[in-house]
């Protein structure tokens, strides 16, 4: 057998074959090794749902599905300013009595009576649910994402950064003034 022109013998080819099949192996090795160390994440009680939801329905704890009622549960005013703000979940509040097909002004009157009887919990709900139906409106489609310029908007927002600093009295004076702004409306 005659020897390769670069010099190299088979051994000295295998040898170096060796040497890269080893430092690819010892790389792979060591990519691997994070993947290792990291612990092991708790494994949901079903498969495809998280620890404690019921695999069935999939709710959440004290949540009945179908019903509207659902944990946390809150009777005060939250989660409206940085500074009530005590979770990123927010409980869910009392429904107003009036229902959800009601208008501005009915959701503001439910507010109001909410807060008369100081239920400030409903007294929120109600003034979100306000806010939201004075923001149903028809706008152009390239128009909206543009906030929304009614002043009875702004009002009901004023009102429940009133509520968050337990302003009471100036809460019912901004219920009084959205009640004047909201444009009449048919009931849904």
């Amino acid at each position: 057998m005659t020897p390769p022109r670069n010099g190299n013998t088979d051994r000295t080819m295998t040898e170096t074959a060796m040497h890269r099949i080893l430092m690819t192996a010892a790389a792979l090795g060591l990519a691997a090794t994070p993947a290792l160390v990291q612990p092991a994440l708790a494994q949901p009680a079903s498969p495809g749902f998280p620890p404690r939801i019921n695999s069935a329905t999939g709710a959440r704890p004290g949540n009945d599905i179908g019903t509207g009622q659902s944990l946390p549960l809150g009777n005060t005013p939250s989660n409206i300013t940085p500074g009530d703000t005590r979770s990123e979940i927010a409980p869910r509040l009392p429904a107003p009595p009036g229902g959800q097909s009601q208008t501005t002004r009915e959701f503001l009157m439910d507010a109001s009576r909410a807060l008369a009887t100081r239920k400030t919990g409903m007294t929120q709900e109600a003034l979100e649910r306000a806010e939201t139906r004075a923001l149903d409106r028809s706008v152009h489609p390239l128009r909206a994402n543009d906030p929304s310029q009614q002043p009875v908007v702004h009002t009901i927002t004023e009102a429940l950064n009133a509520l968050a600093a337990h302003d009471f009295g100036r809460v019912q004076q901004l219920i009084d003034v959205a009640m004047t702004q909201a444009p009449p409306e048919a009931p849904r």
